[in-house]
């Protein structure tokens, strides 16, 4: 479903079972994955790739160039995106370029992303800081029930058995 006002360029690729809220903007060359939900007032641009399960929470925006001038048409040093598969944005925040959001990760609302978030990682804050770890149903991860010298493992609320590599 794409609602009212939802502007896509060309060459965009958008998956299966996707949600675009209105007023979106999706730039050229943006790759979406299936069953993503775009909310309100989203800036995706060139550069970001999308993978499937994400959701994106209303009016964040995704940059694409650590240095923009107005002068300089044409001559924009575009940096990737990637945004992994079941990953969540919370409304108002800020993706700057160049970074990777791990697999299920989730950023909190009004935080500005700088750096790569792990799999499972919470962040949030301005700049936006690892704060713990959330389950893919969302539940933050507290019972830690096992350590080895690479990962963590931890039970959720929800039943899961979560490992993160550290």
């Amino acid at each position: 479903k794409i609602w009212h006002f939802v502007h896509v360029r060309e060459k965009a690729k958008i998956g299966k079972n996707c949600i675009i809220g209105k007023s979106a903007y999706i730039d050229t060359e943006v790759e979406i994955g299936d069953t993503v939900k775009i909310q309100n007032f989203v800036s995706v641009y060139k550069g970001v790739r999308i993978e499937d399960e994400v959701f994106i929470g209303p009016s964040v925006t995704f940059t694409n160039d650590l240095w923009p001038r107005s002068l300089s048409w044409g001559e924009d040093k575009i940096e990737s995106t990637a945004v992994k598969r079941g990953a969540s944005i919370g409304a108002n925040a800020t993706v700057i370029c160049g970074v990777t959001i791990g697999e299920h990760a989730m950023v909190g609302a009004g935080s500005v992303v700088t750096r790569d978030i792990p799999a499972h990682g919470l962040v949030y804050g301005n700049p936006a800081k690892l704060t713990g770890y959330v389950c893919s149903c969302g539940r933050r991860l507290e019972k830690l029930i096992d350590t080895t010298e690479v990962d963590k493992v931890y039970e959720c609320a929800c039943g899961k058995t979560v490992r993160i590599k550290i």
